[in-house]
């Protein structure tokens, strides 16, 4: 899930993390940024076609937990339901993800 952090210049950073777990506050460059609620309630559209929930690469609802972990622990925070699918927010989170669990999508042409 992504999470909104507003550093004292205003300027608002994202990042991602296993939802429920994201900290009030992170270090960005060199300074901590406090997590925006505001910039987080406000909708952006999505580009066409993502977020993607991928049921290709899902597993087992019982592994949910140990995906979520598993990419976590590559550096590749990524929502997963709870039925086991993961959530892509863009082509590159797919391809890195993918990657993380050794797997490759060969009619993706990425």
């Amino acid at each position: 899930m992504t999470y909104c952090y507003e550093l004292k210049s205003g300027e608002i950073v994202e990042r991602a993390f296993p939802v429920g777990k994201a900290p009030m506050a992170i270090r960005i460059k060199g300074e901590t940024a406090k997590r925006s609620y505001e910039a987080e309630s406000k909708s952006v559209p999505a580009p066409a076609g993502w977020p993607i929930e991928c049921v290709a690469s899902g597993v087992h609802p019982e592994q949910a937990g140990e995906l979520r972990k598993h990419l976590a622990d590559r550096g590749v925070a990524t929502e997963i339901t709870p039925s086991g699918n993961p959530i892509y927010t863009d082509a590159q989170h797919r391809r890195k993800a993918l990657k993380a669990r050794g797997m490759v999508d060969r009619s993706s042409f990425i």
